[in-house]
């Protein structure tokens, strides 16, 4: 059985590579490399899988929405992602580099029965980024 649970947060971004030339960031992320950075609305969605337990569920969604809202909504809500988060400091805040560091962290805490899947996160209407947990 698998279970998707939808969070919300806020968060802005800078898409800019230390690495490049200025004009090399414009052209590799485009608007996204405002110097002012910019703005989004993520929605997240979290997948478990595992059997229904004797309470006839796959996992206790009290315990879920803690774990999500403790280690990933309280760390990236309303934040600057280039400057308030330690892991950004070195990494481009690119949303599949966001959802790598969602993945890691979550798997850190984890303590849930049932098995992490998926994430997936909306960015805008446009992009939605999924990764596939390892089989663990």
């Amino acid at each position: 059985m698998k279970l998707t649970t939808r969070y919300r947060f806020s968060a802005s971004h800078r898409l800019d590579s230390a690495e490049l030339t200025p004009e090399e960031n414009c052209r590799l992320y485009g608007k996204c490399n405002n110097p002012y950075g910019h703005g989004h609305d993520y929605i997240l969605d979290v997948t478990l899988e595992g059997p229904v337990d004797e309470h006839g569920q796959v996992a206790n969604r009290s315990a879920l929405d803690a774990l999500v809202r403790n280690t990933v909504i309280a760390r990236l809500d309303h934040k600057y992602l280039n400057a308030d988060l330690p892991e950004f400091a070195s990494v481009v805040p690119t949303t599949e580099n966001l959802i790598s560091a969602i993945q890691g962290a979550l798997e850190r805490q984890w303590t849930l029965p049932a098995r992490l899947v998926r994430l997936r996160i909306v960015e805008t209407a446009r992009n939605t980024f999924e990764l596939e947990a390892p089989v663990r």
